[in-house]
């Protein structure tokens, strides 16, 4: 192994800390994701300067002269063998991209406010009755993980008795601790169940996105079976995981740090939608997005690099996050920062995120109703005892076991 690449660990036991490894080794560096080599992009002008470089594609069927050989071997294959937007380059990707549009446009998202509320007072509800029975509450297992996923199969129009089957395959997409059979293994298990859910959804339309895209596919659009499959998959995977991460990791910043936490309480409505700018910024739910493509040669002479045609680009989002050339202390956690929503945490250019604003939206509705429920809650073990997702992808916790402050003294004084 080239000692001038950087071995991302797959179980990121240590995000902070290889980030700032990343940043140490120049805007553009070499690194090692599951034994594929790419060009990480740490800097947030130059990662701005790439993901809008006409000469950079996501399309690895066409631009990626190993893709035959890496869907065989490397446990991240359906991140580049989906044929869906996320993959798409060019006018095919403005034509997949019009069609899911309109489900995350601001009217929609706005419509989508009181649902979100209401799944989230009920999910409250269920955990203050677990605090009240003595039981630990897990503010990942239940409520970060249950709201994305509820929000996501109300826009798609999918029965309960299809959830909770959805729900681990998804997660494991952002598993990059599984090795290649059992990634094969979910990802073909997951595009058969997605496969299974449209021939339900063609026998039981209604006015969902789902609906929407069968009626494309069946209609004129052109869309294919398979394309209908991979995009129902993308939205699952990135309004799912990404958003729990997302709801996580800002109720962490503000338990970890009380004062934040008090001036926002002062004004909500204005200052949680800072803190989760703030955590997208400091804490980046993806933190590294495979790949991206070189469609020639990319030369970059005042750092020394050129990025040869057909090389692997990573974006490395939670790098670009605390970069402190471009970002004041930017290890701290600051709600007040004047410009934190300059971060790339959703992408940048064509491929930036559709979901954005529901996705923003529902951490603020979020986390302003935990607060008011739990207006005591503290997180019930010692900080360095929470433990990362294993994923180089993914940016989150495996679990954030909350309690009461006045029940942790008096168990403490027991």
């Amino acid at each position: 192994m080239n000692s001038n690449v950087l071995v991302l660990d797959p179980k990121a036991r240590d995000r902070v800390g290889e980030d700032r490894e990343l940043r140490s080794r120049g805007p553009v560096a070499r690194v090692d994701l599951l034994g594929l080599e790419a060009w990480a992009i740490s800097h947030p002008a130059y990662l701005k300067r790439l993901l809008t470089d006409d000469r950079v594609s996501k399309d690895a069927r066409r631009h990626y002269p190993d893709f035959e050989q890496t869907v065989q071997r490397w446990p991240l294959w359906l991140w580049i063998a989906v044929e869906n937007m996320f993959t798409a380059y060019g006018t095919d990707h403005r034509a997949l991209r019009r069609l899911v549009g309109p489900a995350f446009n601001h009217r929609r998202t706005k419509a989508m406010r009181p649902v979100i509320q209401t799944i989230t007072d009920r999910l409250l509800a269920k955990m203050l009755a677990k605090e009240k029975a003595g039981e630990l509450v897990d503010l990942r297992a239940d409520f970060a993980h249950q709201l994305p996923m509820d929000v996501i199969h109300h826009l798609m129009g999918m029965p309960r008795e299809w959830q909770e089957a959805m729900a681990e395959p998804v997660g494991k997409v952002f598993d990059t601790s599984l090795d290649m059979g059992a990634a094969l293994q979910n990802g073909e298990a997951l595009k058969a169940l997605l496969a299974r859910f449209v021939e339900y959804k063609r026998a039981h339309p209604g006015d969902d996105l789902t609906s929407d895209l069968i009626r494309a596919r069946d209609g004129e659009m052109r869309l294919s079976e398979q394309q209908l499959v991979d995009t129902l998959l993308l939205v699952f995977s990135a309004g799912y995981e990404t958003t729990v991460g997302l709801i996580v990791n800002t109720n962490r910043n503000l338990l970890e740090h009380p004062r934040q936490l008090e001036i926002v309480r002062r004004n909500p409505e204005e200052l949680m939608g800072a803190a989760v700018q703030e955590t997208l910024r400091r804490d980046a739910s993806v933190a590294v997005l495979p790949l991206r493509y070189a469609t020639e040669p990319i030369d970059l002479p005042e750092i020394s690099v050129r990025i040869g045609q057909g090389e692997p680009i990573l974006a490395a989002y939670s790098a670009a996050g605390r970069h402190p050339a471009v970002f004041d202390q930017p290890d701290v956690f600051d709600v007040l920062r004047p410009d934190s929503s300059s971060h790339l945490a959703f992408g940048h250019g064509a491929h930036m995120c559709l979901g954005a604003p529901l996705a923003t939206e529902e951490a603020k509705i979020a986390s302003t109703s935990f607060h008011k429920a739990f207006p005591d809650a503290v997180i019930a073990v010692d900080t360095d005892e929470l433990v990362p997702v294993e994923s180089i992808v993914s940016n989150s916790l495996q679990e954030l076991p909350i309690a009461r402050e006045s029940a942790m003294k008096r168990r403490r004084a027991a």
